[in-house]
């Protein structure tokens, strides 16, 4: 296990582990560590062992790998002392948030709540209130630990230091990256569509108020694939998590009450509130997205067609025609995609729209595609051109064609050392016991070993 990923362990694991220790009936669990107020059981090391081993490329003996988790268990309650020390909170809404956020992503992982109750042979109910506890402890340390990185930066010459520090076996191959630009024509939709979406919207609002059920029709009919297979239900969402017309009709119904329809940019809804707590609110809804029209779309392919005559005749710049002519919000920026993953407008072909990688693949730099269908962020049809701004070649990483990377793994190792510096001088002076069990332990640093 690296260093690294021992360091960042609290972040790197599951919050909510399968509880499969429970299964070893023939281990008494027992306390094998403390760290100022903080336990560390038995239980806690083996449910992370098993999981450990359950993932590939963990490997060593048996005890190595359990004094390995120690020592992560011990960074997490040295940090969780250090927010007591410090006077570090974090309110119930906070954690409510951030829980059911969480919840919301192992849901879709796993399908749905039946088959996340399922998998964990536990009810919803119990699983936040497991969750609960370990969240507020994540959120600590995460404050704790962005506290200690916040002020590290890295300079030029740091950078250069640490690029030749790298052993030259070591540096890692980069793949082929390209950078992509667009113009993108969003036809409009019609009025018409608009109104046919919102006939059927208050056809089954009338059902509703007649006795059908909310969920049942919104598994039929909603048009948002999250929530849709889960009757509806979006989960608990704060303010200023949701479409600001959504989230203020939303926190103004009663419970049950089945609002009129609203309009945001997904489409148009319709509302039922399952719960209110505080400034969080878990609702169901049934979305239906007017869709725009096949003639539309044919002629924005037709613009789109003219456009590239004209940029392949020479009549006009391909980056005067993403200001002249693209529908995107990065115009801006000449039309260049921005990745997801890193912020940057660089690409790895697998970190690109399937599409798009099959197009890029084959075209050279500078040369334009014709019009191709795409789906918008908010889902809705239109067509873009799309250039080759730029393609790299596979190499080994260097300072010239990657220092923006070079510059972020500087960064990382650099706030790796800081916390590393920070954990070595606060498990001097802290309060720390572990059984005798555990004192030959190969640990990376000085912990009081006191029986």
């Amino acid at each position: 296990m690296t260093n690294k990923l021992r360091l960042l362990v609290l972040l790197l694991l599951p919050l909510l582990a399968k509880p499969v220790f429970a299964q070893q009936n023939q281990i008494i669990d027992q306390v094998v560590a403390i760290v100022g107020k903080n336990v560390i059981l038995q239980s806690d090391i083996e449910n992370q062992y098993i999981q450990y081993r359950l993932q590939r490329g963990i490997s060593g003996g048996a005890q190595t790998i359990r004094c390995q988790i120690l020592e992560d268990l011990l960074f997490q309650k040295l940090m969780l002392n250090q927010a007591e020390i410090d006077s570090i909170t974090v309110t119930p809404e906070q954690i409510e948030q951030e829980m059911e956020r969480r919840l919301r992503y192992f849901t879709s992982e796993l399908g749905s709540q039946e088959k996340l109750e399922q998998y964990y042979n536990k009810s919803i109910l119990e699983i936040k209130n497991e969750l609960r506890l370990l969240v507020q402890d994540q959120m600590l340390v995460d404050q704790v630990q962005n506290g200690i990185m916040s002020k590290v930066q890295v300079t030029p010459s740091e950078i250069k230091a640490y690029f030749k520090s790298l052993p030259k076996d070591s540096i890692p191959m980069i793949t082929t990256e390209y950078e992509v630009a667009q113009i993108m024509k969003k036809p409009p939709i019609s009025v018409d569509e608009k109104l046919q979406v919102k006939e059927k919207l208050h056809e089954l609002r009338k059902r509703i108020l007649e006795g059908e059920r909310f969920s049942t029709l919104a598994i039929l009919y909603s048009e948002d694939p999250g929530s849709a297979k889960k009757g509806g239900e979006l989960g608990l969402y704060g303010r200023g998590e949701l479409y600001p017309e959504f989230e203020a009709v939303a926190f103004k119904l009663k419970d049950g009450e089945v609002s009129e329809i609203v309009e945001t940019e997904a489409g148009f809804h319709i509302i039922q509130l399952i719960e209110r707590r505080g400034d969080y609110v878990n609702v169901r809804h049934i979305l239906l997205a007017p869709k725009v029209s096949p003639e539309a779309l044919e002629r924005a392919y037709t613009e789109l067609d003219s456009i590239a005559k004209q940029i392949r005749r020479g009549d006009i710049t391909f980056d005067a025609a993403v200001e002249k002519y693209s529908e995107e919000p990065n115009k801006l920026t000449g039309g260049l995609l921005l990745n997801p993953y890193n912020g940057s407008t660089r690409f790895e072909a697998s970190q690109l729209d399937q599409q798009v990688s099959f197009l890029v693949d084959k075209m050279a730099v500078g040369e334009l595609s014709d019009p191709v269908p795409m789906k918008t962020e908010d889902g809705k049809d239109a067509y873009r051109l799309l250039m080759v701004k730029t393609k790299t070649e596979p190499h080994q990483a260097n300072l010239r064609d990657d220092y923006s990377r070079v510059q972020e793994w500087a960064l990382q190792a650099k706030k790796q050392k800081a916390v590393e510096t920070w954990i070595g001088n606060k498990s001097k002076n802290a309060f720390v016991t572990i059984i005798d069990e555990f004192s030959t332990c190969p640990f990376k640093f000085n912990w009081k070993k006191t029986p």
